[in-house]
């Protein structure tokens, strides 16, 4: 199991400094990633400065990154930690 003591406020500022980061590396000015990505250049900018951007324009901000990798290993099914587990049938949901 691991930790994290970000705030989701705190890490929407880490992946969007590392995004920048990237795209800086990559050489590309926020217009070429706009073009790039379809995602307005006003957008990459307010994420960029703030955090805030819509799911599906950082989704596509990160395939212009080669970034979608990280997206894919979001809420996978964990494995089971023990044999009982194994027998347990998946929820379908949420209450009891």
């Amino acid at each position: 199991m691991t930790f994290s003591f970000n705030t989701p406020e705190s890490l929407l500022l880490v992946i969007a400094a590392r995004a920048k980061a990237r795209r800086l590396a990559e050489k590309l000015t926020r217009r070429t990633l706009a073009g790039k990505s379809g995602v307005a250049e006003a957008n990459i900018k307010r994420f960029e400065t703030t955090g805030q951007i819509n799911f599906q324009n950082l989704l596509k901000i990160a395939y212009v990154l080669g970034e979608m990798n990280e997206f894919e290993r979001l809420f996978q099914e964990k494995p089971p930690q023990m044999i009982a587990e194994l027998s347990k049938k998946p929820r379908q949901r949420g209450s009891l």
